[in-house]
């Protein structure tokens, strides 16, 4: 029988590998600077093809950290200010007890 892990473990793994990698951290950063949705220039900021950026993009929205939208060709993404919010509670709270079980 397969181990059940609590829920909020798994989000937060879940999250967590969306942030393990450079380009999703610079898009991370890229949206937080314009403070606003971003449409198409995420693309121009990174040095990656327009596919690879998607798929950095669909990664971050499927952990729950963008909000966006797609109608068409045109995508519009922004930071989910709650989730980053409700991450960095879990990760705080998460590194606080490591920290007090350490010798």
């Amino acid at each position: 029988m397969a181990e059940k892990f609590h829920p909020d473990d798994e989000r937060l793994a879940v999250r967590l590998k969306a942030l393990a990698h450079p380009a999703r951290l610079r898009i991370l950063d890229v949206l937080a600077a314009r403070g606003t949705c971003v449409c198409g220039e995420i693309v121009y900021a990174l040095p990656l093809a327009q596919a690879t950026v998607s798929q950095h993009l669909k990664i971050l929205k499927e952990a729950g950290l963008l909000q966006g939208t797609i109608e068409g060709a045109r995508s519009c993404y922004c930071l989910d200010a709650a989730a980053l919010g409700e991450l960095r509670r879990a990760l705080d709270y998460r590194l606080a007890r490591l920290e007090d079980g350490c010798c």
